[in-house]
C-alpha cells in the first residue's frame, strides 16, 4: 500500500497534474462560492477537458474540483448569508449571525480549518476502510432509507426554535412543495395544474437560491440604497491572526468536529442522498449536544464546525461506493462515473487490482488537492472580506443576476428563473412571519426519500406495513424516531405540569 501511495504521489508531483489541479481547485471554489453553481456543475463543464488527457491527470483535475468546490460554499454562506451550494445551508445559520457580530473572518477561518479536517478525515477513511463501509451501505434497501428519512424528519423539533408551530408548518409545507411533478412510483402526475412544466417539479437548487438568495436580496433591498454595511465589513486584518480563533476553540470543537465527521462520511455512504442531508443533520445533532443549544442560530461557530465538517467528510464517504461497487453516492460523483468511463475504466471492485497505481493517484489527489485548498481560502481570507467593502446596492443586484444565471444553468430553461423569483418571495414571507426556514429545507429534501421508499418498501411487501417493523434497522430507527417524539411532547408539556404542580402545592 505504502509503494502504491509512493507512486501516487510521484504522479501528482509531476508539474502538469499540480497546475492542473491547482487551476481546478481555484475553478471549484468560485463555483461552489456563487449561489446557483455547484460542484456538479463545475465537474460537468470540464469533463470533456479530460477527453485529450490521461486518466491520471483527467480524474485529479476532476477531484480537485469537487474538492473546491463542497469547500467554496462556505464563503457566500457566511459573508452573504447565501449558501453556494446545498451542502453549505446549515452553514448559514451561524456563520450568517456571526459575520453581522463583526466575526466573519473568524467564521470563514473556522469553516476553512474545519473544511479541510473533514475532507482529509474521509479520504483516510475511503483508503483503509471503503470496502468494508461500502458493503454496509449496499445492504441498505427501501425499509431502512424510509426509516432514516423518518428519523431525520422528526428532528424538525429541534430547528424549530420559538414556535413548534412554525416548525412544523414550514417542514409540512417543504414536504408539500417536494411532491409537485410526477409521482416517482405511478408517475400521476400531481400538483401541475395543467403546467407541463411542472411536471419536473422543483429543483432542490432552485429552491435554495430562492429561499436563500433571493430572499436576502429582497430584505436587504428594503434598506434602500444607503444600506448600513456589516460590522464584519470593518475588520481589520491587521487584528486577525492565523485563521482568527484560537487554539482552545479549536480544542472545544474537536468532540463536535468527530461527531460531525462521522455523520457526513456515513451519509456520503448512503447512495443517493448527498451533502445536503449531512450538513442538516450533524447540525441538528450538534444543537441537541451543545451545552448552550439555544445559542445556535445566533452566532455559535459550533454551528460552522457541524456543517463543514461533515459537507466535506461527504467526499469520501461518496467515493467509496463508487470505486468499491462502481455505485455514485451522490450526483458529483455520477459525473465522475463518466470520467472513469471516458478513459475506459470500470469502477468495481476489480478497480484496485486491475488499476492500483491509477487508485492511489486519485488518493493522493485528494490529499494534495485539500492542502491546497487549506491555502488558497487562507491567503483568499483578506480578498473575501474585500466583499463587503462594495456598496449594497452594487452587490444585490450582481448576486441577483448570478442567480437567475445559475438557475438557468440548471437546465436552460426560463421556467427555473421564475421559480426562484417565487421561492424568493416565500422565503421573504418565512423571514417577515418569523417561520424558520431550515425545517422547510428539510422537509423539501427528505420529504420525496421518505415516500418514494415507503411505496418501494410496500410493493417488497405486497402492501404489508408490518414489513418496516421485522426488519432489524429500519425498526431501530423508527423506534428511535417515536421515542425523540415522544420526547419532544414531554419536554414541552413538563414547565406546565411543574407550575401547575406549584400552584396545587400553594
Amino acid at each position: 500500500m505504502l509503494e502504491l501511495l509512493q507512486q501516487g504521489f510521484g504522479a501528482v508531483f509531476s508539474l502538469n497534474i499540480m497546475l492542473l489541479m491547482l487551476g481546478g481547485v481555484a475553478v471549484g471554489i468560485v463555483f461552489g462560492a456563487v449561489p446557483g453553481l455547484s460542484a456538479t456543475m463545475a465537474v460537468a463543464l470540464c469533463l470533456p477537458l479530460t477527453f485529450t488527457m490521461g486518466p491520471q491527470a483527467g480524474l485529479s483535475l476532476l477531484v480537485a474540483l469537487f474538492i473546491g468546490a463542497t469547500s467554496g460554499g462556505l464563503i457566500s454562506a457566511i459573508l452573504l448569508k447565501i449558501p453556494g451550494t446545498p451542502s453549505s445551508i446549515a452553514t448559514v445559520f451561524d456563520g450568517g449571525p456571526l459575520m453581522e457580530q463583526g466575526l466573519g473572518v473568524k467564521a470563514l477561518g473556522v469553516g476553512i480549518v474545519f473544511s479541510f479536517l473533514g475532507t482529509i478525515f474521509s479520504i483516510i477513511a475511503l483508503m483503509f476502510i471503503a470496502p468494508q463501509l461500502a458493503k454496509v451501505a449496499l445492504s441498505f434497501g427501501p425499509h431502512e432509507y424510509f426509516a432514516i428519512a423518518v428519523f431525520s424528519l422528526t428532528l424538525i423539533a429541534t430547528l424549530s426554535a420559538g414556535s413548534m408551530v412554525k416548525g412544523l408548518f414550514a417542514g409540512t409545507l417543504g414536504i408539500a412543495v417536494s411532491t409537485v411533478g410526477i409521482a416517482p412510483v405511478e408517475a400521476v402526475r400531481r400538483f401541475t395544474f395543467g403546467v407541463s412544466k411542472l411536471n419536473g417539479g422543483f429543483s432542490m437548487l432552485t429552491v435554495m437560491i430562492g429561499m436563500f438568495a433571493v430572499a436576502e436580496v429582497i430584505k436587504l433591498a428594503e434598506t434602500g440604497r444607503h444600506a448600513v454595511r456589516s460590522k464584519a465589513g470593518s475588520v481589520s486584518m491587521k487584528d486577525i491572526k492565523g485563521f482568527g480563533f484560537s487554539l482552545k476553540e479549536f480544542r472545544q470543537e474537536l468532540p463536535n468536529a468527530s461527531r460531525s465527521g462521522l455523520i457526513g462520511l456515513a451519509v456520503g455512504i448512503l447512495p443517493g442522498i448527498g451533502a445536503g442531508t449531512s450538513n442538516l443533520l450533524s447540525y441538528i445533532v450538534a444543537k441537541k449536544r451543545a451545552k448552550q443549544p439555544e445559542t445556535y442560530g445566533k452566532g455559535n461557530i459550533g454551528g460552522v464546525v457541524a456543517s463543514e465538517t461533515a459537507n466535506n467528510a461527504g467526499i469520501g464517504g461518496a467515493m467509496m461506493p463508487l470505486m468499491t461497487l462502481g455505485i455514485p453516492g451522490d450526483t458529483t460523483t455520477a459525473i465522475l462515473l463518466g470520467g472513469f468511463l471516458i478513459h475506459g475504466i470500470q469502477p468495481g471492485p476489480l478497480l484496485f487490482v486491475s488499476q492500483g497505481p491509477l487508485v492511489y493517484t486519485i488518493f493522493a489527489a485528494l490529499l494534495v488537492a485539500s492542502v491546497m485548498m487549506l491555502f488558497m481560502e487562507f491567503y483568499g481570507l483578506r480578498l473575501f472580506i474585500k466583499l463587503l467593502d462594495v456598496p449594497k446596492h452594487i452587490l444585490l443586484p450582481i448576486i441577483l443576476v448570478l442567480c437567475v444565471v445559475g438557475a438557468f444553468g440548471l437546465s436552460s430553461r426560463l421556467f427555473d428563473v421564475w421559480s426562484i423569483l417565487l421561492f424568493g418571495v416565500l422565503g421573504y414571507g418565512f423571514v417577515k412571519a418569523g417561520m424558520p426556514v431550515a425545517p422547510f429545507i428539510i422537509g423539501f429534501i427528505l420529504g420525496p426519500m421518505a415516500e418514494t421508499n415507503l411505496r418501494r418498501g410496500l410493493m417488497l411487501s405486497d402492501g404489508n406495513f408490518a414489513s418496516f417493523f421485522t426488519n432489524p434497522i429500519a425498526a431501530t430507527f423508527l423506534g428511535l424516531a417515536l421515542a425523540f417524539v415522544l420526547w419532544q411532547l414531554y419536554s414541552a408539556v413538563r414547565p406546565r405540569t411543574g407550575v401547575l404542580g406549584q400552584v396545587l402545592r400553594t
